[in-house]
């Protein structure tokens, strides 16, 4: 039970500096987007890293948004 005890004390310290996350920061108009990534309706998951160098076009769609529904 005290090896059990140790082993927790340990887990917990080595971990607790991890589980604190820094608040994000605005941004400010120029500045980089920061990285992320989303899930496609494709299945895929696509991150703005694979973009970069890249020409995008982002086609957007909402055929519900003047139906009052």
């Amino acid at each position: 039970m005290r090896r059990l005890a140790t082993l927790a004390a340990a887990v917990l310290l080595v971990a607790a500096p991890l589980a604190v996350a820094e608040e994000p920061k605005p941004l400010a108009a120029g500045d980089a987007a920061p990285a992320f990534s989303l899930p496609g309706s494709d299945g895929k998951t696509h991150a703005l890293a694979d973009y970069v160098g890249k020409k995008a076009v982002v086609l957007a769609w909402f055929p519900k948004v003047f139906t009052g529904g």
